[in-house]
């Protein structure tokens, strides 16, 4: 019926909330293609992918070509056109002109549509008419939309200008064109110049892992900005999830006091003094002290002037205070922690869940979504120092529970994506992965197989097709190459869960199981990627956890109390989940490399803005 109602008496063009344009999927993503919004006037706004200008009254060129900035290579140029509309902007000489002297104030000075004789290839004195033909886009979608302007064709045509433009929207005028509906633009409201020489989205077909020096100019890149929406809908589709599901949201701190592994200490102390004075020793200070004493006596008893000895005087006091610094960096690291902050060791946190039990105690179901650093000094294709995480937990719940929802919740983030991004979709799949879409559809409709640690192990010792770095044995943590040829061999490129591992491989807080040797973990593993899913049931028995605690070492019971607490006070079973949205990412796209999954990656030696 509401498809009806368009056909009929088509809606007003929406504008976008809070601007004075109109995003091009409005007009774009109709079901008729815009043409029954021809005569209506719009503004538009965005940034030039690729133009290409042509005389008027010659054949209509074919679409401008794909944009020169993709991160990934286009297709051979028998594959069509991804591009659902191209607009064609048509504009007179005198109009170019007319329209530069008003937004210039009514100078003297024209600007020519080319200042350079030879694009047009004469001098004439009377410059021919031109359709000047533009690729913009405004982020909004995949598709994008054309605009004109008023000023010298050569730097309004630069990749990356940015135009607004006014005009009314008119069926083609050309029998040939491929589109409903194109933009007779009128007005220039608004132009971005870039100097292509040092615009680093200039270069043609610029690879991902060279636009990771340029990250703040990347999101413009087609391929880029795809995967952000696609990003956006996962976080979208996280939150509706856990909410439409009776899960409460809860803010967790990102400065923690608790954690497991390699950490980011956060300090104020920033050891100045230690660098200025690096290689000098107390003794070696010391000595310096007696020397100098010795000096002023006998300045003292000699005939020297008053200044020499005053000048003495002052020298020694900086070497005095000098070893009053030094002696102060060696006392005991307690007394220099009174100077911190926080007057105690504190770490950027690497999980939410301890914080989030606190709450599953009181609210019975909770979730949170918030960033998680790990200092592991590792550079590879799915390691980052700082990652985005979404984290539940349950109480009354187990471990069966717990891998139930890791199910559900990672079919419904394929679903998600099908419905609601599927033009993003589309592109992806043919710029970047084309199973991504067969592959989302399979997961989302197919049982997650479930294998026990200990059947995953058995299946890697008879493997015979396979030589592995690491010699599988019961005991040892599944690296990489395990999980590869589980989910491409056995799994035949199936979502697979294992569970019940070793407890020596599991964090201290996990459940013991009944037979005292592997404790109640979980991962979801998924082809190509690895772990996007890990979750446990944790250890609700106060006696087993202050053991594992004690395990750890004097200095942490005491940063564990309030955690005990919890089981001192109403201890109740629970379990919970932790996703790692960007390797679900990589997952949903098939991009190659996680620093390519986020818009400012942070890892192991490198933070460029």
């Amino acid at each position: 019926r509401e498809h009806e109602d368009d056909v009929i008496s088509p809606k007003p063009v929406a504008l976008s909330k809070y601007s004075n344009r109109v995003e091009l999927k409005t007009l774009l993503e109709r079901s008729d293609g815009g043409a029954r919004l021809a005569g209506k006037r719009v503004v538009i706004g965005g940034w030039v992918k690729s133009s290409r200008a042509v005389k008027k009254d010659s054949p209509a060129p074919p679409p401008p070509p794909q944009p020169s900035s993709l991160a990934v290579p286009p297709p051979p140029s028998t594959t069509k056109s991804n591009i659902s509309c191209t607009e064609i902007i048509q504009s007179k000489m005198n109009i170019f002109r007319k329209l530069f002297d008003v937004l210039s104030g009514g100078g003297k000075t024209t600007y020519p549509i080319f200042d350079k004789p030879e694009v047009t290839g004469q001098k004439a004195t009377s410059p021919p008419e031109y359709i000047i033909y533009f690729l913009i886009s405004d982020g909004s979608s995949v598709v994008v939309d054309s605009a004109m302007s008023t000023i010298p064709a050569t730097q309004l045509m630069s990749l990356g200008t940015c135009i607004v433009a006014e005009g009314v929207l008119r069926h083609p005028l050309a029998a040939s064109a491929k589109h409903v509906i194109e933009l007779e633009a009128e007005k220039l409201l608004h132009v971005g110049t870039v100097d292509p020489e040092k615009y680093p989205l200039s270069k043609k077909q610029l690879p991902l892992h060279l636009l990771r020096d340029f990250s703040h100019f990347r999101p413009r890149t087609t391929t880029v900005g795809s995967v952000t929406r696609v990003h956006s809908a996962l976080t979208l589709a996280s939150h509706t999830f856990f909410q439409s599901n009776g899960f409460q949201y809860v803010q967790v701190p990102v400065i923690t006091t608790t954690g497991v592994g390699e950490m980011f200490r956060v300090t104020t102390t920033l050891d100045r003094e230690e660098k200025k004075h690096d290689g000098l020793s107390i003794e070696t200070v010391k000595a310096a002290i007696k020397e100098k004493s010795r000096l002023i006596d006998h300045l003292k008893r000699s005939d020297s002037n008053r200044e020499a000895v005053a000048a003495a005087v002052h020298d020694l006091k900086k070497t005095t205070d000098l070893a009053a610094q030094l002696e102060k960096k060696q006392k005991p690291k307690a007394a220099t922690q009174k100077l911190d902050f926080f007057g105690c060791d504190a770490y950027l946190i690497v999980s939410g869940r301890f914080h989030l039990e606190s709450y599953a105690s009181a609210l019975g179901k909770v979730y949170t979504y918030g960033p998680r650093f790990t200092a592991d000094k590792i550079d590879n294709a799915r390691h980052l120092a700082e990652t985005w995480n979404v984290e539940a937990e349950m109480a009354f719940s187990e471990l069966d529970d717990a891998m139930d929802c890791a199910d559900d919740f990672f079919k419904f983030l394929c679903r998600y994506l099908l419905e609601n991004r599927h033009e993003d979709m589309k592109f992806i799949s043919k710029r970047v992965d084309k199973t991504v879409t067969t592959r989302l559809e399979a997961t989302a409709s197919n049982s997650l197989l479930r294998f026990s640690y200990t059947e995953a192990i058995s299946l890697l010792q008879t493997a015979t097709t396979r030589t592995f770095e690491t010699k599988p044995k019961w005991g040892v943590a599944l690296t990489e190459e395990h999980l590869s040829y589980l989910t491409d061999e056995i799994c035949k490129g199936s979502v697979m869960i294992i569970h019940s591992y070793p407890k020596e491989v599991k964090p201290f807080y996990v459940r013991l199981n009944d037979d005292k040797k592997t404790v109640a973990a979980f991962d979801l593993v998924v082809p190509k990627v690895g772990v996007v899913i890990n979750g446990s049931q944790n250890e609700e028995r106060f006696e087993i956890l202050d053991a594992s605690i004690k395990e750890l070492g004097s200095t942490s019971r005491e940063k564990y109390e309030w955690y005990l607490d919890l089981r001192r006070h109403g201890t109740v079973k629970h379990s919970g989940i932790s996703l790692r949205m960007e390797h679900m990412l990589l997952f949903a796209t098939g991009l190659p490399d996680i620093k390519d999954a986020v818009p400012f990656p942070r890892s192991w030696g490198k933070a460029n803005n």
